[in-house]
């Protein structure tokens, strides 16, 4: 079936569901035991019990077709007709910004697109207007949020524009000095914006693409429409674009029928990608979905799994982590650190950096030489040059 992307026309937001920035601010990225949805939520989620009973087919049915599978908004309103008349206040460094909503692809252990309904893409000059309205507010990092944010075609000037296209013209805006997204599906990674990785200096040296497992046979139960080798290709065109890009990524272990050895295939991929940061989780069933139905690992064997997989991939962010020490990095500081005279930033890709620094850099980047490395941060200090 053809992907249904649409561009929301009036650019509602809605009060009570995910994907904003108060959602991913406060915890990061909400991400649920099953699955990648990197911004789910909200009041959708609170009715997945009502999907299961009004019948899966029914509502995949529905979701296909472009609704909601359940009624689930509050009264819509216009996130800009508000805006007129209040106080600007200033913004922190950072701030995220929702581009897209919904999923059409239907992964067997997702609710998203039973809630969320089908992709929904904000209209590009929306989007460029309140990343102008937070620059001038002081933000200098913006995340773009979506729960399948790299599906982005949202109407433009001149028709509409991949999320490539919108990277680049907020790049172009003047005082906004770094750009992320997430979270994205590899089946859209496009050209375009592969080679934006390599070509746009603003966007950071951090992806977060989510693969859920190493075995085919499992990617196929799971419905994800790839292959572990096609994911393993996509991951070397990435890096060719930019070779010191840091990769993240989501896997779930003990998904319904995954034997062992699927789970050795997984971790034959995590070996090879060599990842920088991950999540992973043990499989849980969401009610209505597809893989909810099928008979469940044992909660032993996918524990012992998991603690497997952990420790392989804590491996391999000590090593990503170790590699910074000695290298001169670019450091966006946020607030005060928790000892008298430290600032605290992230690092292009994403890191947590430590430096004894004014506060008169906060809001600011500085280079910083890397001194010391931990397992979930970075200490440095501020480069001569």
């Amino acid at each position: 079936m053809d992907k249904v992307r649409r561009s929301a026309p009036g650019d509602r937001l809605r009060r009570g569901g995910a994907g904003g920035e108060g959602a991913a601010g406060a915890a990061g990225l909400r991400r649920g035991a099953g699955g990648e949805a990197g911004v789910e939520g909200g009041a959708g989620l609170g009715a997945v019990g009502e999907a299961a009973a009004d019948g899966l087919g029914g509502a995949e049915a529905r979701a296909r077709q472009g609704a909601k599978a359940l009624d689930t908004d509050f009264p819509e309103e216009d996130k800009f007709d508000r805006l007129g008349g209040r106080p600007r206040a200033r913004r922190g460094p950072t701030a995220f910004l929702t581009v897209q909503e919904g999923c059409d692809k239907f992964c067997a252990f997702c609710v998203v697109p039973y809630t969320r309904g089908a992709e929904v893409s904000r209209p590009a000059e929306k989007v460029l207007a309140e990343a102008r309205d937070l620059v001038e507010r002081g933000v200098r990092e913006i995340t773009l949020l979506g729960q399948n944010v790299n599906a982005y075609h949202g109407a433009g000037t001149d028709g509409d524009w991949g999320l490539a296209r919108l990277i680049r013209e907020l790049a172009a805006i003047d005082g906004l000095d770094r750009l992320r997204y997430t979270t994205s599906h590899p089946n859209d990674m496009e050209d375009d914006l592969i080679a934006a990785h390599g070509e746009v200096p603003e966007l950071m040296p951090y992806l977060h693409l989510p693969v859920q497992s190493g075995s085919d046979r499992v990617l196929k139960a799971m419905n994800r429409k790839h292959t572990a080798e096609g994911y393993l290709r996509l991951i070397d065109r990435i890096r060719a674009a930019r070779p010191d890009i840091l990769m993240s990524g989501d896997f779930i272990v003990g998904f319904p029928g995954e034997t062992e050895a699927d789970f050795e295939d997984t971790l034959a991929l995590v070996r090879e990608v060599g990842y920088g940061q991950c999540y992973s989780f043990k499989y849980s069933p969401r009610p209505g979905t597809p893989a909810a139905e099928r008979a469940h690992v044992a909660e032993e064997v996918k524990a012992e799994r998991l603690a497997r997989l952990q420790a392989l991939l804590a491996e391999q962010q000590e090593a990503a982590q170790q590699a910074m020490v000695g290298k001169s990095v670019g450091v966006l500081f946020e607030k005060a650190g928790r000892m008298p005279g430290q600032l605290v930033g992230k690092s292009d890709h994403l890191q947590a950096v430590h430096v004894e620094a004014p506060e008169t850099l906060l809001g600011r980047i500085a280079r910083v030489d890397i001194t010391a490395a931990a397992p979930n941060s970075l200490a440095g200090r501020l480069s001569a040059k």
